[in-house]
């Protein structure tokens, strides 16, 4: 009898235990948190932000949410979902002391987050209890991961002078989100023909690039100009192959795509995955060296290598009758420009004496809002000359490579890519002058 009661005894103890217990409910447990963590209003947080460029500022909030309805705009914020937020953080934060704040939309989730950080030993949490809600509501500065969430396109194309057009892509590297178009693809509308200046990082880019052309005009693509060989300039060259477009690139593109074009294409496959169907690597039609004029019905355009830049093969395109440059990846406006192993940031400072010369009233920059000559000299040549006298400093003074790692870039970090760039930009310019 007793190995019977035995287990129906331990089976009573069990239920009774459970039965006096209460369920905690979400509402109760946030509040609970709420009082056990730090918390700061829209104020504090610039405040912050305008302080401490080191801060880590944490959207916990999914990327489906970011898409439809932006994130903090500033240099700071990241986003990292908050089931997946034990996992990220150590790419972003590798000491229990460094700065971090976290919040999400109406505060239910980011109080949650700062706990999870505590628990695991970051010591300077902090959760923006407003949240990005009131963030918005009260006009502050707003990213947006996707203009139009229903095209392909990260923007739609929009006239910065007469006949001349331009879809702005993202700020950031290129992702799955920003569909590899995170550079600018102009167009030239003539009255004999259209002339494309980068063919987009995908077939489907480029036939979305196409549709927006043809609501404007219904004159054929005769030139699709590619300002480097980098693949959100190249990848969607086969789609105007296939409407008959002649490719033009620089002799040293043409030789990059032969010699890289397969890595180029993988790299964004593993990105883009789906939305690369379609796509693939052509060579281009027709390759210069220095200068290419074209001119469609009465429209004069000229194509030229004015010397180097971001990369060796980068070209331009010049409309002197409207002084408007189209300047491929020569120059940036609104982030960080990159420092490739090949760029020679010594000669891209004089290269922009030939921009200058040029006195253009418009700038339809690689990257960023199209802009006037001033606006481009600070994002691009102020930005390279500061670097090299900083890094000129520390060489003179004995200094090695971890000293160019803490060189003082924070008056840039509201620059999109800063996060990604500005170290990588240090270590590169520091071993280009280390033997000059």
């Amino acid at each position: 009898m007793r190995y019977y009661l035995l287990p129906l005894l331990c089976l009573l103890s069990f239920t009774s235990i459970h039965a006096e217990t209460e369920i905690i409910s979400a509402e109760q447990t946030l509040e609970a948190v709420k009082k056990r963590i730090v918390n700061i209003n829209t104020a504090e947080l610039v405040d912050i932000l305008d302080k401490n460029p080191d801060v880590v500022l944490i959207d916990v909030r999914s990327p489906f949410e970011l898409k439809y309805t932006g994130t903090i705009n500033r240099g700071q914020n990241v986003n990292i979902v908050r089931g997946w937020l034990e996992f990220q953080i150590a790419d972003h934060a590798n000491s229990k002391d460094t700065p971090i704040i976290v919040y999400c939309g109406r505060n239910l989730r980011s109080p949650l987050a700062a706990k999870t950080l505590e628990t695991m030993g970051y010591t300077n949490v902090k959760n923006y209890a407003d949240g990005f809600i009131t963030w918005k509501e009260e006009f502050n500065a707003v990213k947006i991961s996707d203009h139009e969430p229903s095209n392909i396109l990260y923007r739609l194309p929009e006239e910065v002078a007469p006949g001349v057009y331009s879809a702005i892509g993202a700020t950031q590297p290129y992702t799955y989100e920003n569909s590899n178009h995170n550079n600018n693809l102009s167009f030239i509308v003539t009255t004999d023909g259209v002339l494309v200046f980068n063919a987009g990082g995908s077939y489907l880019v480029a036939k979305a690039l196409h549709a927006e052309i043809k609501k404007i005009t219904d004159q054929k693509v005769k030139y699709v100009v590619l300002e480097n060989s980098q693949g959100h300039a190249i990848l969607g060259s086969n789609y105007w192959k296939e409407q008959g477009a002649i490719i033009v690139a620089h002799v040293e593109a043409d030789k990059e795509i032969k010699l890289k074009g397969e890595d180029i294409f993988a790299r964004s496959l593993n990105v883009q995955k789906d939305k690369f169907i379609g796509t693939k690597i052509v060579r281009p039609d027709l390759t210069f060296e220095e200068q290419q004029n074209i001119t469609l019905g009465d429209t004069k355009i000229e194509l030229m290598h004015i010397g180097a830049s971001h990369s060796p093969d980068d070209i331009q395109l010049w409309l002197p009758e409207q002084r408007l440059l189209i300047s491929g990846d020569t120059a940036f406006n609104e982030r960080m420009l990159p420092i490739f192993p090949h760029t020679n940031a010594a000669e891209w400072i004089q290269t922009w004496d030939k921009i200058e010369a040029l006195n253009p009233n418009i700038i339809i920059p690689g990257h960023g809002e199209p802009t006037d000559l001033a606006t481009i000299t600070k994002f691009t040549k102020d930005y390279l000359v500061y670097m090299r006298t900083e890094v000129e400093k520390l060489i003179d003074e004995d200094g090695g490579l971890y000293e160019a790692y803490n060189i003082d870039q924070s008056m840039f970090r509201n620059r999109g890519t800063y996060r990604e760039l500005h170290k990588q930009n240090a270590e590169r310019i520091f071993k280009q002058m280390e033997f000059e």
